[in-house]
């Protein structure tokens, strides 16, 4: 404020507004102090609090300090913030009391009075105190006097409202305290006015939006009101909050025209329906357009007037805030929101008219934000710009073709008229893009001049917009502009230049899967080769379109029948073939073979029927349907039958193919799976649950470009393979939907035959698919006859009659009424010939061809079997039953049973009878009428028993025992068992102890038979039996051939019992009962049972002519722990070879248990000599081992040898003292030679009375 006296009008509605301060009082003092005051007020920050929770903000207060008027006050309903006087000065600078009371006083008043009139209570009265006055006037009174007086008459409850400002204009340290202290409540009290009028302001705002409901309401009057409270926030350089004001603004005009559009319209809406006259494009080069601002506030703004002045006001603010890259997004939000909101509300706009709005907009904000940013920003925020420019090309290109520009012939009178009414609504340049010369009004107006001038124009919006979608790695964007390129070039008849566009979109939707963006770029593709004149290229592209289930009917069919067209032209004069991809024809579906093994024989006819699913709208005939096949030998081998099938195909013969692949390949399968999260969203007062929502983190992988994807679209890979191998079949129309196809041939050279390819020709035109996959083969076999030999159960069991599987295949032999099989007879196995048995002749499918008698006729040394006649490559089958006889293998001995292959085993006395059974092979050797040579096979049987004996004794008697254990899964009838004597004795009998004539034996069980020997005389020292017995199948009883009785053969040595050995134990003296822990006798008396014999004759044998003994060993254990032997437990004796010689041990023994005992073992061994040759050679570690080896034969009586060297026994002894010189050997005695007559006996044995705790052993 440079003359206070007259002060300049505020300016409204510009950048440089302040709040208004009047001031009133003397105009010169307040003109000395305002350079101070207008420089100091904004240097220091004040906190502004705000209303409803709001943060607080830091602001610099300005303040357009003006004369005081009355004028200036507002009036009742007065809505403007800017011209507001938010306080009222009085400055004064009065030191007299008289003058105070003459004028001063006065002046106050009235100005008070004012204030009060018009209900403003923001005022401070300034006193300055200047100390050159104070020394003029001695009789003044003291400053404060003239202050109270103030105070007390204008300030009684707000004395704050009056500061003193002293010396302002003097540099002191007095002046500056004081200049401190009226500033801040300056500012304060400019606040405090701001804050509570800005409040009231928004609450009369609110109060008028709450009314929006009622008729008569308008938002232009409510847009004024709001837009004021935005220029009070730009004014306090808020520039947020005024852009808030705005959003609000616009959101809630975009809400009225939405419920417009669904029927619930507002009558101040029809004030923005009226027609579009003027399109001249946003206006952003300039903080405030006037000029519809006032059209909005006349209520006469159409709904661009008011879009435009509303984002201009937008764009100011965002640009303040340095965010241009927001600019950019909003502005292509509202160009595509505008376009919307005139259809939804019916606004009628000339044709083209919306175009030129859109693309001058788009311009011009381009430029604003350019002229903000460096190049080096606009760069690398291409992101933000580059859909305003594709924007602008869009609409460019509608213009051109709206206005005739954009074809060969240019436009005509129509086009040229339009023309001129779009210009026309353009309007004058406006003032501030006059001088620029590529200003957004002179390129349209350039662009739809003339026609060359509109192609430069947008080739180089378009070029551009490319080139920046390129850049930042937007390709389909920039394919979708190229082909909007392609038709442009199209329609200017250039098709050379439009193919590589269109060649490069359709290879990036292809790549990324896009169905329909191919569908259309193919159909643009094939005019632009048709113009160019590429047949070939042309009739792929349209069997392509004439498959595609995207495009109409009509339009497949006429793509269809171009190919047919071509196909008959050319069919007259034969020349060059066009060979095109099978997947656009037709898709192979499925392919079955007859015979369904796909394996026939040289000269055997095929059959191959195949489904072909056509893709073509209409019937289409095939001059020829043809598939190639590789022919390879495999030197070596024959392939079986339906091994191919096995992997591919089912057991019909049929082969299904899968689905042709796609011309799309970034199929769903390919793609990794969503990564769905969900987002919760929750208030931060109270955590509760505000919004909720679901997120993909793997966007970037679902959506990413495939760049190694193939486009599919070059056939030029495809090559017709040359071979004389081919399947044809000719005169094929395949109708659309499923054909089937069925290719016929004879076999004539054997190999292996490869289905390769498949081609259908149509005159010229070949449709070829390259490989069929997976592949296909069928084998032709040249084979030569074969005779296979087989059980017909899982295996042969030997004894009774089993039947065997002859399978003859004649292969390329023919087999003639008198070929017969001749098999060698095996002495052990008999082939048994039924009075009528009957041959089977199958195909080689398996089909059954016919049967006929088998003639077997036998003699003793061969078996002829006359074969039926058959054809080449047939079967002939038939079953003989054959008999092997059913030995066991012998104990003892070697087998005499014929047929056998495996050495037998070794049988000792007693037996336990193996899991398995035992088996015997008879090779047969069967000559065939085809061959020279004799064909030898192996037939395995199985013995169906298991075999086992045991001498049992009882005393001097004996007793032999044979264990029959049926093996197999068969029940049997036993009868007729025997055992005999090889040497037939007059001096031995065996007696049977068997009542039972007939028993029957089950699966898995066993049955005993028990023979006693008696004998007159001193028996063999061993004997050799024959065990026999009869035997059918349980379910069999009766049977037409006699069976031969199963045999067992064994040997059984030193079986007379030689010494009897008796055990008993005493309890102590004068006790009647053992007790536990008491030493009790133990008496063993060993007794001979008889005198010299041929068993005894051996290295244990002592003595001379008339007297001779037998050294023993013998030994008391006890394995039981029940027992604890005192002293010694083993010694060695010699006993007389005399009938009843008796030698008695006595031992002391320990019960460790109560209860019923058994008592201890006592074992008896032979004891030899350490001179023999046996044990000569072993030192005394290996005299012990290979004594527990020998003792370890018998497991009823082992011997312990850690017991025995535990007692100190003479074994021990020995060993330590002789360590490393030969040592005796013990000889453990047949189990037939030794009767216990105390094995089972057991003895009381009574607790200790002074016992807790008691153990009772129980047995």
């Amino acid at each position: 404020m440079d003359a206070p006296e007259e002060p300049l009008p505020p300016v409204i509605y510009t950048m440089e507004n302040k709040p208004i301060v009047t001031c009133a009082g003397d105009p010169n003092l307040f003109t000395s102090v305002y350079p101070t005051l207008s420089q100091q007020l904004p240097r220091e920050p004040m906190e502004w609090r705000r209303s409803y929770g709001r943060a607080p903000k830091m602001i610099h207060l300005e303040s357009n300090f003006v004369q005081f008027k009355e004028e200036l006050l507002p009036k009742e309903g007065n809505r403007a913030l800017l011209t507001f006087p938010f306080l009222h000065i009085y400055w004064t600078e009065c030191c007299d009391t008289e003058v105070y009371k003459a004028t001063v006083k006065d002046d106050l008043t009235k100005w008070q009075n004012v204030l009060k009139a018009h209900s403003s209570v923001d005022w401070l009265i300034v006193v300055v105190e200047n100390d050159a006055k104070k020394k003029n006037k001695t009789n003044i009174l003291p400053r404060t006097s003239i202050v109270d007086k103030i105070r007390n008459d204008f300030c009684n409850k707000q004395s704050d409202r009056c500061v003193v400002l002293s010396d302002p204009l003097k540099d002191s340290s007095r002046a500056q305290e004081s200049w401190s202290a009226f500033l801040t409540k300056l500012r304060t009290l400019l606040l405090m006015s701001f804050t509570k009028n800005l409040g009231k302001f928004e609450d009369d705002m609110r109060t008028l939006r709450e009314k929006r409901t009622e008729p008569g309401w308008s938002f232009c009057d409510y847009f004024m009101v709001q837009e004021e409270l935005a220029f009070v926030f730009e004014m306090l350089q808020q520039f947020e909050d005024a852009l808030v004001q705005y959003d609000e603004l616009d959101a809630l005009f975009s809400q009225y025209v939405v419920n417009f559009g669904a029927g619930d319209g507002a009558n101040w809406l029809t004030f923005f329906c009226q027609p579009v006259k003027s399109w001249n494009g946003l206006i952003l080069r300039k903080p405030i357009d006037m000029e519809k601002r006032e059209l909005i506030q006349r209520q006469e703004a159409t709904l661009l007037d008011l879009r435009s002045y509303l984002f201009s006001r937008q764009c100011t603010l965002l640009l303040f805030l340095q965010r241009p890259w927001e600019v950019a997004q909003r502005a292509l939000e509202l160009l595509h929101s505008c376009v919307q909101e005139l259809k939804l509300l019916e606004v009628s706009v000339p044709p083209g008219a919306l175009d030129c709005w859109v693309f001058l907009s788009c311009l011009e904000v381009l430029q604003r934000i350019e002229g903000c940013c460096d190049r080096a920003q606009i760069d690398s925020n291409i992101a933000h710009t580059v859909g305003l420019w594709s924007y602008a090309t869009e609409k460019l290109k509608s213009l051109g073709y709206l206005c005739g520009l954009v074809s060969e012939q240019g436009p005509d009178s129509e086009d040229l008229n339009r023309t001129v009414d779009l210009l026309a609504g353009l309007g004058a340049e406006r003032p501030e893009t006059a001088n620029t010369a590529q200003s957004p009004y002179k390129k349209l107006k350039e662009a739809l001049s003339s026609v060359e001038a509109f192609e430069k124009h947008y080739l180089d919006l378009s070029c551009a917009t490319i080139e920046m979608y390129t850049s930042i790695g937007r390709t389909r964007s920039a394919k979708f502009l190229g082909k909007d390129l392609a038709a442009f070039y199209m329609r200017k008849g250039c098709p050379q230049k439009a193919e590589a566009y269109l060649q490069g979109a359709l290879k990036s939707y292809l790549a990324e899967g896009w169905a329909l963006p191919v569908t259309h770029t193919r159909k643009q593709l094939a005019g632009c080769q048709k113009h160019l004149g590429q047949i070939e290229n042309y009739l792929q592209t349209s069997s392509l379109l004439a498959s595609d289930q995207h495009l109409p009917e009509d339009e497949r069919e006429y793509f269809c029948r171009e190919i047919l067209s071509f196909a008959s032209q050319q069919a007259d004069s034969p020349g060059h073939r066009v060979v095109l991809p099978m997947h656009s024809l037709a898709h192979l579906r499925a392919l079955r073979f007859s015979p369904a093994s796909a394996v026939v024989h040289v000269g055997g006819a095929l059959a191959v029927e195949m489904t072909v699913c056509s893709r073509m709208p209409v019937p289409v005939p095939l001059e020829q349907l043809a598939v190639s096949v590789h022919f390879s030998i495999e030197k070596g081998s024959c392939r079986k039958p339906a091994e191919w099938l096995t992997k591919h195909g089912a057991a019909s013969g049929t082969v299904s193919f899968p689905p042709e692949p796609s011309a799309l390949p970034a199929s769903q399968s390919s793609l990794p799976a969503l990564e769905l999260h969900e987002v919760l969203e929750r208030s931060p007062s109270d955590h509760s649950l505000s919004s909720a929502g679901i997120i993909c983190k793997n966007v970037h992988m679902l959506l990413r470009r495939q760049e190694g994807a193939a486009a599919l679209e070059v056939a030029a890979g495809l090559a017709l393979e040359d071979g004389a191998h081919v399947l044809r079949c000719s005169g094929v129309t395949l109708q659309p939907g499923a054909n089937t196809v069925t290719f016929r041939t004879q076999a004539k050279e054997p190999g292996t035959y490869t289905l390769r390819q498949l081609r259908a020709s149509l005159g010229p035109v070949c449709f070829v698919l390259p490989h069929i996959y997976p592949p296909v083969q069928y084998d032709v076999y040249s084979q030569e006859p074969q005779l296979h030999v087989e059980p017909l159960a899982d295996s042969l069991l030997a004894g009774i009659p089993q039947k065997v599987k002859f399978t003859v295949t004649t292969g390329h032999y023919t087999v003639k009424n008198g070929d017969s099989l001749q098999l060698s007879n095996v002495e052990a196995m008999l082939i048994l010939c039924p009075a009528e048995n009957r041959a089977v002749i199958y195909s080689n499918t398996r089909e059954k061809a016919s049967d006929a008698s088998l003639r077997i006729q036998s003699s003793d040394k061969v078996t002829s079997i006359s074969l039926p006649a058959a054809p080449a490559y047939h079967l002939i089958e038939f079953e003989l039953e054959v008999l092997s006889l059913p030995s066991a293998p012998a104990a003892g001995g070697e087998s005499t049973v014929p047929g056998m292959t495996e050495p037998p085993r070794k049988h000792k006395d007693t037996q336990q009878a193996g899991p398995c059974m035992a088996t015997t092979d008879h090779k047969v050797s069967i000559d065939c009428p085809w061959s020279i040579y004799s064909t030898v096979i192996a037939l395995t049987f199985r013995v169906p028993f298991g075999t086992s004996h045991a001498l049992l004794s009882a005393g001097t008697r004996k007793y032999v025992q044979v264990r029959v254990q049926n093996l197999s899964e068969l029940d049997f009838q036993l009868a007729d068992a025997r055992l005999a004597d090889t040497a037939d004795g007059p001096d031995l009998r065996l007696v049977p102890l068997n009542t039972e004539p007939r028993q029957r034996i089950h699966s898995k069980q066993a049955v005993f038979f028990v023979w006693e020997l008696k004998w007159t005389r001193e028996p063999p020292p061993s004997l050799h039996c024959r065990f026999s017995v009869r035997f059918c199948p349980a379910s069999e009883e009766q049977l037409s051939v006699s069976l031969k009785p199963y045999t067992y053969e064994f040997q059984v040595e030193n079986f007379f019992t030689l010494y009897s050995v008796k055990a008993e134990v005493s309890p102590p003296a004068g006790t009647e009962h053992c007790r536990t822990g008491a030493l009790c006798s133990l008496e063993v008396c060993i007794t001979r049972l008889s005198g010299l014999l041929e068993a005894d004759q051996d290295e244990a044998l002592t003595g001379s002519d008339e007297y001779f003994s037998t050294k023993l060993m013998y030994e008391v254990v006890d394995n039981s722990s029940n027992w604890a032997v005192c002293g010694k437990s083993s010694g060695v004796i010699s006993m007389p070879a005399a009938a009843q010689a008796t030698h008695r041990v006595h031992m002391e023994v320990l019960p460790l248990f109560a209860g019923y005992l058994p008592l201890p073992d006592v074992r008896l061994f032979k004891y030899l000599p350490h001179h023999s040759a046996h044990a000569s050679q072993l030192d005394a570690d290996s005299w012990i081992e290979n004594d527990s080896l020998s003792l370890d034969k018998h497991g009823d009586d082992q011997l312990d040898s850690s017991s025995l060297r535990s007692r100190g026994s003479v074994h021990s002894t020995a060993s330590s003292e002789h360590k490393g010189l030969p040592m005796p050997r013990l000889q453990a005695l047949p189990p037939g030679q030794v009767f216990n007559s105390s094995a089972g006996t057991q003895v009381l044995v009574v607790p200790s009375r002074d016992d807790h705790v008691l153990e009772v052993s129980v047995t």
